[in-house]
């Protein structure tokens, strides 16, 4: 792959491009905002999410034709929940990469789609009728800060078809960003929407002043929960205990650049929803809207969350933070 088509220009979306340049792989950046694609083309930056970051030479755009135009890679990095609503604008280019350029898809959210209660992968095949064989999925222990500094970092590109993921693997290999490349679609998909809920939890706890101990029986527990849900859908339990499980979990659930867990820590000390939005500065925190759809697609597959259920009822039914760690201190104890 020589080409590569980044739609989406948030932080993660440019901190990947950044990979990919970084690799070799030349890069058309597309962002919404028509000034946010001008400086990426200019000055080479993008002073709305990652502003002390001098990025190698990108092109940028806010035309979704133009940044497609030669693609044999198109990565998907638009939050989850509007996903399938970009993908229906794109539909046309996106067939045209596909059966001209033989593009794979590669998807950078995480989540689970209200309503649907779709992955992403399965969101992407419906909406452009695209093969699952041609629809990769990265995920990983990936603070786009640290990357886009150039930190050492390692991550998961998923794919059904095996020598699709080892030419994303190629196409974004770099001396500080490790991929490795896996088989178990499901296994990281669901690993990287259930962490998001996890760390939620994990910034309750902080905010309200609980020490490392709760923090850690909270990312164990967490950890078991997704087990669940992820068998119960067809992943390898092992996808869960490497890279796009534990690693994601540890990094998303300890880390103040992690939004999740920001937005979290604002409600555990006492704020609203509203100040826990102010202070991830408008940028989305995915598990705010994925804790819904997860606890309805582990009830549809009858498989016990309560970790995922409390955050719910926190964020959206108005409980208190208190009385969720009493309703989980309360439960009736068993074996592990």
């Amino acid at each position: 792959m020589t080409r590569a088509a980044v739609l989406g220009a948030g932080s993660w979306g440019t901190a990947f491009a950044k990979v990919l340049a970084d690799a070799g792989t030349e890069v058309t950046i597309w962002a919404r905002r028509a000034e946010v694609a001008e400086a990426l083309a200019t000055e080479h930056r993008n002073p709305f999410y990652l502003p002390d970051v001098q990025l190698p030479a990108v092109a940028a755009t806010n035309d979704p034709e133009r940044a497609l135009e030669g693609a044999e890679l198109v990565v998907l990095a638009v939050p989850s929940q509007s996903l399938r609503a970009n993908l229906e604008t794109w539909k046309p280019a996106l067939h045209t990469a596909i059966t001209e350029h033989d593009a794979t898809l590669l998807s950078l959210a995480k989540g689970i789609e209200t309503g649907t209660l779709l992955r992403m992968s399965q969101v992407i095949a419906e909406v452009t009728g695209t093969e699952p064989s041609r629809i990769a999925v990265l995920s990983g222990p990936n603070l786009a800060k640290e990357i886009a500094a150039g930190q050492p970092a390692a991550t998961v590109i998923a794919c059904s078809d095996a020598a699709r993921a080892e030419a994303v693997q190629q196409a974004s290999y770099t001396g500080y960003f490790r991929p490795y490349t896996n088989t178990d679609v499901i296994g990281c998909e669901i690993g990287g929407a259930c962490k998001n809920v996890i760390a939620l939890a994990c910034g309750i706890a902080s905010g309200m002043g609980l020490g490392d101990n709760s923090i850690a029986s909270l990312i164990t527990r967490g950890l078991a929960e997704i087990i669940r849900l992820g068998v119960a859908l067809g992943a390898e339990p092992v996808t869960l205990a490497g890279l796009a499980g534990v690693g994601d979990l540890v990094a998303t659930c300890t880390s103040p650049l992690s939004r999740n867990r920001s937005f979290g820590h604002v409600l555990g000390a006492g704020g609203s929803m509203e100040a826990a939005q102010e202070a991830t500065q408008g940028q989305v925190a995915e598990g705010v809207k994925s804790c819904t759809s997860v606890r309805a697609l582990a009830a549809a597959h009858n498989v016990e969350m309560p970790l995922t259920n409390a955050v719910h009822q926190v964020c959206h039914e108005g409980l208190s933070v208190r009385e969720a760690v009493g309703n989980l201190l309360g439960r009736r104890v068993k074996p592990e």
